[in-house]
């Protein structure tokens, strides 16, 4: 009797199947998964000729239960993917243990006590600025001894100067950024200072939407791609007043430094990627090409980047959705 021809889940699905059953160590899912990407179909038949090549021998009943199981992941995957999610759907990421009904006392939010840095005088050239931390570039902000405009500027130019080179880049967001920086030079001018990242001019991990903006994820297929809306990190930092001047690089689909363009560079050694997922807001920030910058958190983002390119990085699940900032030390 003919078996049933088994629809085949992706690779990393596959490998996990053979996880749970105890044989991810053995040759026998590597050799199995071979056959399927050549064509073959995933039959009792498939799996018995490819224990002869891994070593291996299972019986009839075994060799009917891998099927069996393997048919049900598909269905149950194939379930989940005709469940249309909008793209404003937050993933579950917050567990709460209290029963319905119960409240606990609300706290009282302690204002934030600004950072004592020393005033810096007005270099000759902003470039002198480039690599100076936010609380000193917001210092000179609030002081009014620089312009929101003017490091607007001083960045999208270093952006444009060093991108050839680091490849940490996929869109400027020039346009959005100058009339941000305009709206910021009027509002401090006029004692309408909002904080510490007033004015201070940024990059996003193009996982991140920008409305008007393409949002890539670093892959091929979706280099055209637009979100009509802002994520909701994007839309907390316009209401601070940070000044969005690019998207920057990720590994496609956030998988390490190596995306549609190229690979993004280290600053410091350009031989050398960069380190992923969030590569180009550790790039970008490194060599001085924003003031800070914003990423995700897949599987080492944030460490792996920020020790290649030598610069700091949070990560802060309260306030976004595993954000990275990336700042100079």
């Amino acid at each position: 009797m003919t078996n049933p021809t088994v629809p085949v889940p992706d690779r990393r699905e596959f490998l996990a199947y053979f996880s749970t059953i105890g044989l991810a160590s053995t040759l026998l899912p590597g050799v199995l998964w071979s056959k399927v990407a050549a064509g073959a179909d995933i039959t009792k038949e498939t799996i018995a000729s490819a224990e002869e090549i891994a070593g291996m021998s299972f019986t009839e009943d075994e060799r009917t239960m891998m099927v069996r199981n393997l048919t049900q992941m598909r269905q149950s995957i194939d379930a989940l993917h005709k469940t249309t999610l909008e793209n404003a759907v937050a993933p579950a990421l917050v567990f709460d243990p209290l029963p319905p009904g119960v409240s606990l006392p609300k706290k009282t939010k302690q204002p934030a006590a600004p950072s004592r840095v020393p005033m810096l005088a007005r270099p000759g050239s902003l470039d002198e600025l480039a690599f100076e931390s936010v609380t000193r570039l917001a210092s000179l902000v609030r002081a009014r001894k620089v312009k929101p405009s003017e490091l607007t500027e001083m960045y999208l130019s270093r952006l444009k100067r060093f991108d050839p080179q680091l490849k940490c880049v996929i869109s400027l967001t020039e346009e959005r950024a100058l009339a941000q920086a305009r709206t910021a030079d009027a509002d401090i001018a006029a004692g309408r200072y909002r904080g510490p990242l007033h004015g201070i001019p940024w990059g996003a991990k193009d996982l991140l939407a920008a409305k008007g903006y393409k949002t890539t994820w670093g892959a091929g297929p979706y280099k055209e791609q637009t979100i009509g809306e802002d994520a909701t990190v994007v839309q907390r930092l316009d209401r601070a007043g940070a000044i969005l001047v690019a998207k920057l690089t990720l590994g496609e689909l956030a998988q390490g430094d190596n995306w549609f363009g190229g690979v993004t560079r280290n600053p410091w050694w350009t031989e050398q990627g960069s380190s992923g997922s969030s590569a180009g807001p550790a790039s970008a920030t490194a060599a001085g090409l924003v003031g800070f910058s914003i990423g995700t958190e897949t599987l080492g983002s944030i460490s792996s980047p920020s020790t290649r390119c030598g610069v700091t990085g949070r990560r802060d699940l309260a306030r976004c959705l595993a954000a990275i900032v990336f700042s100079l030390l």
